[in-house]
């Protein structure tokens, strides 16, 4: 904030809102004595609001909302008795409210929630005479409900929500606020008795919030009289209905309400039947949240004219009869979930004229037929879960149009017949359960298609034939239960692969031979191989061993002494090979061209000309993005593979090194979260790689472009991804390999999504003994290890460092160079400052959705993962935790996040 200011002595308006502007607000500011105006918000301003703002007697408006000021409000700002508007909301204020706030007696709007205030509200706020909007809401306060405040005629607003208050609503609230259009006293952990009928003659009343309390009684018929409603939160207390009649009679009274959008009433115990006139509502009406509620009877056919529903939940009722046709009507549905009822019938085909849908739930009913062909077409599906009905039939091959498809649950069922080989189109799948059906025949080998897949259950079936080799490429498997089948064979060594497999059962089949030893199945019981015809293995697994045959033997033998001399004459002669170019490239300080002859040798030569009709002679429109050391452009081969082709500018230093780097590094590497090398051209005036092409563009490109969104899970994937492909860099290589320039930028994704790890060009080989190097080359800023930076020491630890900054920009939104991170603040240090008390503050916006019910446990979630970032770049490199380490713990927090996701 300027100082400069302090000399506009006569200055009545000051309003610097929505910019940049950081740091502390100086004390020079008391000197702008004839300031009537404030306006502060929505800017960066840290530190202690100053004690010299009392000094502005003359203030009637300040603003300073959504900045980053701590400590107390000054007990000065109590002192001027002109103020009319005071906003302090969005910071992180500590202390209590002082008595002193009776003496603002002119004051008409006061916001002061999401902080962290604390104690008791003074009954001095009953002298606000004049007070038209009160805002507390989201902070820590305690004590006795503030019965003073129902004194206050003129209020508009009240905001309590999410404190710890102890009270009653008064019973004359009607006639105390006459004027009262939107009251929110949700989350008050200790708020009782009942809901006043006299809340009925608050007739200006938009919104009433009294969720997550200790209410209890009926739920007034009166309420309806509320005409202006729009929002009505009552969920989670211990409300009934009328029991005079069976029917929810207050429902009835709410069609009263026309602008009604959104009504919440879960976790009551209205013990009730929905009446028919619920499709009487409002036609303006959204969201119809009545879960675990013990309503009963049947879904009334009237709730179809309900034409702007998006979310309709009624799950965990008792629920009778069929599921009603007119739900087709629906077509804004976005999710719909009536599971744990007691309906029956078949699902029926209406549900596919809703091409919005993202989520259903039917499962835990008594629904009997097929799985309509037609939800194939619903290409908007994320969720589908049918699980403990009484669904026949197959797995209509349909349902593998569903592309974007998250979840498939079908356990519990009489499905038979075959698993369809279309299942395997199911890319973006993470979860499928198929278990307790009558499927028969063979596993399709075309369920290796599924790369994401964390979790496959197709245990209690009567599935036949061989184990497929290709579950081995579904590399992010972390369930895997076949028990209970009539599956025949042995178990693939290709399951080694699976690093993350943590479970896997073929109990109860008829499986013989080898069990793996290595891989994931080094932590396995033995009770998840029992009983099958004949396997054999290690003696932990409780089975004999395996027998070795007499005549292989011998061959094996007679092998031996005809390929161990040939292999010893072989490794004499690549180490006399590897000390000469080992000598010749310390006394040249470069690596040696045959390198990269060894790349094209193994991977296949494309020309110069072949890459130049690829590209169009390398044209802007195909650029897709540019490095250090040149271009990447994107280019079609004449047999239809699109490639991306990266050429190194000759003309810059360090291009040529930059491009042998590279060659030398990749060459060897094999994994999938690496960006994979087809092949490269070189000759004396050019130099390209030739790579696979992601056409999802860079996480950065995801991160800060408009027309780009990545939600919680997605991040998070992606940034196991990048820890997978480090791991692999750091600890599965036989040279560990140091990338160096860590940053969303050299994140690759590809048409699924899946992260790539791209751009060596200046990384390095740690050879043996070696666990550090000295390099004059430095990274991109704000991605540096501290050792790095000052002493140009490269060790595996510098990865480690960028890595933690890079998860800490995926999940805030925040560069390390964004303006901001200024003098002594940095990214590290905004997140290390706010965890975990205020995570929610740092966290990217988009992320947070204030009517997520598992908004809380998910902030947790990213709570957790901002301290594993700040482990990894700790200021010493030997307190940044391993890459190994850092896999494991994202792991156990991206099931913890998926098991949120799944009770929602």
């Amino acid at each position: 904030m300027p100082t400069s200011l302090s000399r506009c002595y006569k200055l009545q308006l000051l309003s610097l809102s929505n910019n940049e502007f950081d740091g502390p607000i100086h004390s020079e500011i008391g000197t702008l004595s004839n300031l009537q105006t404030l306006y502060l918000g929505f800017n960066r301003f840290t530190g202690e609001i100053p004690q010299e703002i009392g000094d502005l007697v003359n203030l009637i408006m300040i603003a300073m909302e959504k900045n980053q000021l701590t400590g107390p409000i000054p007990m000065s700002i109590f002192n001027i008795s002109s103020l009319q508007l005071m906003s302090l909301q969005g910071n992180n204020l500590t202390g209590s409210l002082p008595r002193e706030i009776g003496n603002l007696t002119m004051l008409q709007r006061l916001y002061l929630g999401r902080n962290m205030l604390t104690g008791e509200i003074p009954k001095e706020v009953s002298n606000l005479i004049e007070l038209e909007d009160f805002d507390l809401g989201s902070n820590r306060l305690s004590g006795s409900f503030p019965v003073g405040i129902f004194n206050i005629s003129g209020l508009r607003l009240i905001d309590l929500t999410d404190n710890n208050i102890l009270g009653t609503i008064p019973l004359n609230i009607g006639s105390m606020l006459p004027n009262i259009e939107l009251l929110y006293l949700g989350g008050l952990t200790n708020l009782a008795g009942t809901i006043p009928h006299s809340l009925s003659n608050c007739s200006k009343l938009t919104v009433l919030d009294l969720s997550l309390n200790k209410l209890y009684g009926l739920i007034p018929n009166s309420l309806g009289d509320l005409t202006l409603l729009e929002t009505l939160n009552l969920m989670e207390n211990n409300l009934s209905s009328d029991q005079s009649s069976q029917e929810l009679s207050f429902l009835t009274s709410l069609t009263n309400c026309r602008n009604l959008k959104e009504l919440s009433l879960s976790f009551n115990p209205l013990n009730g039947m929905l009446p028919a006139s619920v499709g009487n509502l409002s036609t303006s009406l959204e969201k119809i949240l009545i879960s675990d509620c013990q309503i009963k009877g049947r879904i009334p056919n009237e709730i179809g004219k309900l034409s702007s529903l998006i979310f309709l939940f009624l799950y965990g009722n008792s629920l009778t009869g069929s599921i009603p046709i007119t739900l087709g009507n629906l077509i804004r549905l976005q999710q719909l979930s009536l599971a744990s009822n007691k309906l029956t019938g078949s699902i029926g085909d209406s549900l596919c004229k809703l091409q919005n849908l993202g989520s259903i739930y039917l499962g835990e009913n008594q629904l009997s037929g097929l799985v309509p062909k037609c939800l194939g077409n619903v290409t908007s599906l994320r969720e589908i879960k049918l699980n403990s009905n009484r669904l026949s039939s197959t797995i209509p091959s349909s349902l593998g149009n569903l592309k974007d498809l998250l979840e498939l649950d079908l356990s519990c069922n009489n499905m038979s017949g075959s698993l369809p080989a279309e299942t395997g189109n199911l890319k973006g799948a993470i979860r499928i359960d198929l278990s307790q059906n009558q499927f028969s025949n063979v596993i399709p080998r075309e369920i290796g298609g599924m790369q994401n897949l964390m979790h496959l259950s197709l245990a209690q079936n009567k599935l036949q034939g061989f184990i497929p080799n290709s579950i081995g490429s579904m590399l992010s498997l972390e369930f895997l239960d076949l028990s209970h089948n009539n599956l025949s064979g042995s178990i693939p060594m290709s399951l080694e692969k699976l690093q993350y497999l943590n479970y896997f059962n073929v109990s109860f089949n008829s499986l013989h031979g080898e069990i793996p030893s290595s891989g994931p199945f080094k932590n396995l019981s033995s009770q998840l191989f029992m009983f099958n015809e004949a396997l054999c293995g290690a003696p932990r697994f409780r089975v004999p061993r395996c027998p070795i045959s007499s005549n292989h033997g011998s061959k094996r033998k007679k092998l031996l002494l005809i390929v161990f001399p040939l292999l010893g004459a072989a490794v004499i002669i690549v180490f006399v090979t590897l000390v000469f170019v080992r000598m010749r490239y310390r006394r040249e300080g470069k690596v040696p061209v045959p390198v990269q002859a060894d790349l094209l040798a193994t991977r296949g030569r494309i020309s110069h000309y072949e890459l130049v009709q690829a590209t169009d002679e390398f044209s802007e429109s195909n650029c897709v993005g540019s490095g250090s050391f040149g271009s990447v452009y994107k280019g079609i081969l004449r047999n239809g593979t699109t490639i991306a082709v990266k050429v190194f500018n000759l003309q810059l230093e360090g291009a040529f090194k930059s491009f042998e780097i590279e060659c030398e590094v990749l060459r060897n590497l094999r994994h999938r979260n690496l960006t994979k090398v087809i092949s490269s051209c070189s000759n004396l005036d050019f130099k390209a790689l030739v790579l696979e092409y992601m056409p999802n563009g860079s996480l950065d490109k995801w991160l800060y472009s408009h027309n780009h969104f990545l939600d919680i899970m997605q991040r998070l994937s992606i940034m196991i991804d990048v820890a997978c492909a480090l791991e692999y860099l750091h600890h599965g290589c036989s040279e560990p390999v140091v990338h160096c320039d860590m940053k969303p930028s050299n994140v690759l994704l590809d048409e699924n999504m899946v992260a790539h790890v791209s751009d060596f060009g200046i990384s390095k080989l740690l050879g043996e003994d070696e666990s550090d190097v000295h390099t004059k080359t430095l990274a991109t800023l704000g991605y540096i290890a501290p050792e790095y930076g000052r002493e140009g020491l490269v060790s595996l630890k510098c990865d480690v460092y960028s890595y933690g900054i890079m998860l800490m920009e995926t999940f805030t939104r925040k560069r390390p160079n964004d303006e901001i991170f200024d003098g002594g603040l940095s990214l590290k240090k905004w997140v290390s400052d706010s965890i975990p008390k205020a995570t929610s503050e740092v966290v990217d916006a988009n992320l947070l959705k204030p009517e997520d019910r598992k908004l809380v446990n998910k902030i947790d979630c990213v709570a957790s993962i901002m301290k594993v970032a700040l482990d990894c770049s700790a200021e010493s490199p030997e307190e940044r935790i391993n890459m190994k380490d850092v896999v494991g713990m994202l792991q156990k927090i991206k099931i913890q996040l998926l098991s949120y996701s799944a009770s929602t």
